[in-house]
């Protein structure tokens, strides 16, 4: 879907179809086909913005045949959706029985994302519709957090230096312009608003942020976020708009009980104590004692935007609302592209049984998300 701002940019909202298990080109014509189309359906809008995650395999795949993506261009176009932007973050097996940590690799100190990262730009070139110039893809924050060194973090600016010049190098050759926008999250190398500051280059063409508000809310930031990225030169390209899960009061036995109910083995659910600095990095260590709970949790678990969770806990929407607030509601638009990622519906404790349920929940997210963009002041734009 499409919004404009007051100050006249274009805005993008779509989902992310990272929460659809597809791991070859079929599959991924198959899920935009099942699902997206049907949410758009639902929503009854003239076209639907879908964030494309592509494992590598794929990736490869279509770098390697121009007729696979003139196909699944066609796909796109006869469905009636659109893509800007693509979750550039796991890198295959999203959906494998156990991802935990293995979703930080490879990481930026391997060529392997590089030329992953730079072959998605150059497809999303491709793919963009032809009234759009600029794309966007999110990755990880550099690694995780350890093992690191001085010499791992030469070898991550080297990268992130042939990054940006094989950008440029993409928008001399295609006019469009692709932008890498690297994801903080808890327990990595960057994992909060500071260390994106202190880690990241500045004030480049093609390098910035994604914001994800799940992350912000797990590292207990707030809007003012915006404001410090924007005066390092760090730009929003890309908004995930997601919702962490809270506990007010987690030494409660009802709420450690409620807790217990998201502990799953496929995600890592790192969680954060407030005013604690040490934190957990999944939710069954916090619950086996790593935390005190003396104070709120927030934990690293992508629930419904629109709705909040079963009491006793509830979600961070305050977090994401204020985040695009500080974005989108002044005079100027500090970001074009909003990408909905709940990923973990198969995962929470009631998760939506069969495509049809899978359908009206993204949809309600969509239009949750369409409601807030508006009140922002922000237009839809056909």
């Amino acid at each position: 879907m499409r919004f404009r701002h007051p100050d006249g940019t274009l805005v993008h909202l779509a989902y992310c179809t990272n929460v659809h298990p597809a791991e070859d080109l079929d599959g991924v014509i198959t899920q935009l086909q099942v699902y997206a189309a049907a949410v758009r359906e639902r929503l009854g809008v003239p076209r639907l913005g879908v964030g494309l995650w592509l494992s590598s395999g794929v990736v490869a795949r279509l770098v390697a045949n121009p007729d696979d993506v003139r196909r699944l261009r066609r796909a796109l176009d006869d469905l009636r959706l659109e893509v800007v932007t693509f979750n550039g973050f796991p890198y295959e097996g999203f959906h494998a029985e156990t991802v935990k940590k293995r979703v930080y690799h490879p990481d930026w100190t391997t060529d392997a994302r590089l030329h992953h990262t730079l072959d998605l730009a150059r497809l999303l070139a491709e793919l963009l519709p032809e009234d759009v110039q600029t794309g966007s893809v999110s990755t990880l924050p550099l690694a995780w957090r350890t093992p690191w060194s001085a010499e791992r973090a030469s070898q991550v600016a080297s990268r992130l230096e042939r990054l940006e010049q094989g950008l440029a190098q993409l928008a001399v050759r295609t006019g469009k312009e692709i932008r890498i926008g690297f994801e903080p999250e808890p327990g990595c190398v960057v994992e909060n608003t500071a260390q994106a500051v202190r880690l990241l280059p500045g004030r480049t063409e093609h390098l910035g942020i994604c914001l994800d508000t799940c992350h912000l809310a797990v590292a207990f930031e707030t809007a003012d976020a915006v404001a410090e990225l924007s005066a390092a030169g760090l730009p929003v390209v890309k908004v995930q708009a997601s919702c962490a899960l809270q506990a007010d009061q987690p030494a409660r036995a009802d709420q450690r009980r409620a807790l217990a109910a998201f502990t799953e083995p496929r995600f890592l659910h790192q969680t954060r104590e407030e005013g604690v600095e040490a934190g957990a990095d999944d939710l069954s260590l916090a619950l086996g004692g790593e935390l005190p709970g003396i104070r709120p949790w927030r934990v690293h678990f992508h629930v419904p935007v629109h709705a909040e969770p079963a009491p006793p806990l509830r979600a961070t929407q305050h977090v994401l609302i204020g985040a695009l607030n500080a974005l989108l509601g002044g005079s100027q638009a500090l970001t074009s592209h909003v990408e909905v990622e709940t990923y973990t519906w198969e995962v929470l404790p009631a998760a939506p049984t069969g495509a049809h349920e899978l359908v009206g929940g993204i949809a309600s997210e969509l239009t949750w998300m369409r409601d807030l963009l508006i009140d922002l002041g922000l237009k839809e734009d056909t």
